[in-house]
């Protein structure tokens, strides 16, 4: 009966802890910067010209540098790039994306360490990349670096 009890306050604070991430200045900042980029035509604009762009930067990456559209693609799809990045409001819910990511980090590595000092935490977002998802083994089939 202990165990359970146990699990139920973990469980109870844990979606405390979820409610005070979703009801955080951070998480709010994200959302007002994720509607008015949502709200943006020209952002938008921007979004889906680049997506047009990367759907033939895909097939042209199946074959490297043999296909015969292979620069023209490449430089279109940088300049594409940067100019969607450069747009203030898809830049400032960017910068608003990382400080939520910086932020749920801080959390995941305070929890973690609660538990034990020993615990591998995935940082700046590696758990949502293909490297570095913290598990410490080192093994082949995993990008993470054992230190």
């Amino acid at each position: 009966m202990l165990a359970t009890m146990e699990i139920v306050d973990i469980l109870d604070k844990s979606e405390a802890l979820g409610q005070m991430v979703l009801e955080s200045d951070v998480m709010q900042d994200f959302y007002k910067a994720k509607e008015v980029m949502e709200q943006d035509t020209k952002a938008q604009e921007l979004i889906v010209g680049f997506n047009h762009i990367k759907e033939s930067y895909d097939e042209v990456e199946r074959f490297g540098r043999y296909h015969p559209d292979y620069s023209k693609i490449m430089k279109e799809i940088r300049v594409a790039k940067r100019e969607m990045d450069m747009h203030e409001s898809i830049a400032a819910y960017k910068m608003a994306e990382t400080n939520l990511q910086k932020f749920l980090d801080e959390i995941s590595q305070l929890v973690a360490f609660s538990v034990s000092d020993k615990v591998k935490v995935p940082m700046d977002g590696a758990a949502l990349t293909d490297g570095g998802c913290g598990c410490g083994s080192g093994s082949s089939g995993c990008g993470c670096k054992a230190s």
